[in-house]
């Protein structure tokens, strides 16, 4: 028997649905506990933490209080928020893998249709009066090549619906391997060569070391002029200044930016530093790729079912290398 405490601030269904989840262990809210010396009791007696950001939701404890964690489960899929430092090595951090995935593919083909079919601009341009049918051409999906940098859950995901439109489907993972059907799989060595052949690019890796600024000014200028590039994965992967530059520079060129470079989130605020709203090829969302109805429930059954895995020994998804 494991002592499980959620980090998070949660709500009665969310607290209902992790007792009946756990109830062969002790499970504890956080939030539940009002004075500091409670918290710290807690915090102290607990060996497992489920939590959506625990750099913020811990930081104002002593790190000797998390001395006896052995295994913190994420909410969140991405984890370049940790402070890897207020844990000890000894204590695994996995994040919720390919937990939001089918929304998050659903929004991403989203934004490819809306921005292939140029629905946002051609609306502005009918409420200024201008009914412009035959000048108003869009890009045809039917036959042109996705390619999809980061092929797990996600990507995967985005390539079942994607499918309908009889794409080819190039993709990178860190193997360079998959079994599913794609007509092309490598790494990252072969960037170039995806991003020279596809009409549609997207984003789907975790922001680490490697992939902090991926794409800039010389993996843009290496894309189609008239090529869609979407992130939903993480802001700094693209190079802001560089994309800012390029959408201004390459008209026929357009990007789906769900992922922004600083969010509050992790840095308690939304900030752009250059007017991408100002452009008619950029679409923007609120980071809302994965918010839909029952989301956060279905989150943490995802997560649930990983920590279920750490207390049976069985082989734990989205281990978290700590070489952010």
């Amino acid at each position: 028997m494991k002592n499980i405490l959620i980090t998070y601030n949660t709500n009665e269904k969310e607290k209902e649905f992790y007792r009946n989840f756990f109830k062969d262990n002790v499970i504890s809210f956080i939030d539940d506990y009002t004075e500091s010396d409670e918290q710290e009791k807690i915090l102290l007696e607990s060996e497992i933490i489920i939590a959506w950001n625990p750099t913020k939701e811990l930081e104002k404890f002593d790190k000797d209080l998390f001395n006896n964690f052995q295994f913190i489960q994420l909410l969140s899929a991405g984890y370049d928020h940790l402070k890897f430092d207020m844990f000890s090595d000894k204590c695994l951090i996995a994040a919720n893998q390919g937990a939001y995935a089918p929304p998050m593919a659903e929004h991403t083909v989203a934004m490819i249709l809306a921005l292939a079919k140029r629905l946002r601009l051609y609306h502005n341009r009918m409420a200024e009066g201008k009914f412009e049918q035959l000048k108003s051409i869009t890009k045809q999906i039917k036959g042109s090549t996705l390619g999809i940098i980061g092929f797990g859950s996600i990507g995967k995901e985005v390539t079942k619906l994607m499918r309908s439109f009889d794409v080819k489907v190039m993709a990178l993972n860190t193997s360079g391997q998959t079994t599913e059907d794609v007509d092309f799989i490598g790494t990252l060595d072969d960037l170039d060569y995806l991003l020279i052949h596809s009409d549609f690019v997207v984003i789907s890796i975790p922001l680490t070391y490697e992939t902090d600024g991926l794409i800039g000014k010389r993996e843009l200028e290496l894309m189609k002029n008239d090529a869609i590039l979407i992130n939903v994965a993480r802001g700094p992967i693209i190079k802001e200044k560089d994309l800012y530059e390029h959408l201004k520079s390459h008209p026929d060129f357009s990007a789906g930016i769900d992922a922004w470079w600083i969010e509050p989130f992790k840095f308690g605020q939304f900030k752009i530093n250059y007017p991408f709203f100002e452009l008619p090829n950029l679409l923007g969302s609120p980071h809302n790729s994965a918010i839909v109805e029952n989301i956060l429930i279905e989150g943490a059954r995802k997560a649930a079912e990983n920590v279920k895995r750490f207390l049976n020994n069985d082989e734990i998804k989205g281990i978290v290398k700590r070489a952010l």
